[in-house]
């Protein structure tokens, strides 16, 4: 699988502002999240995500219609369709 390429906008004391590009067969690579973020869909589009059990699960997302994890999440993030998938990762430092 493809590595998804993300690209720091913004790192400051307070946020981390990523921008991910997931064309399609990439993936981000099993990661654990350290802060609590926000993620926010620059476009429509659908993404595969693999628990650590290897539980996957696909998530709808909607251009502009952002939402919120807790630190400690734990997955892979795929794109199994052929259209990229681009969005915003906000972490919030603490």
């Amino acid at each position: 699988m493809l590595a998804a390429r993300s690209e720091v906008q913004v790192d400051n004391e307070e946020v981390r502002v990523t921008e991910w590009r997931l064309a399609p067969g990439s993936a981000t690579g099993h990661h654990t999240h350290g802060m609590d973020y926000v993620i926010v869909p620059v476009v429509a589009g659908e993404m595969t995500i693999v628990a650590p059990n290897g539980e996957r699960s696909n998530a709808q997302l909607a251009a502009g219609k952002s939402y919120f994890r807790k630190a400690g999440v734990q997955h892979d993030v795929l794109n199994e369709t052929s259209t990229e998938i681009v969005f915003l990762e906000i972490e919030l430092k603490p």
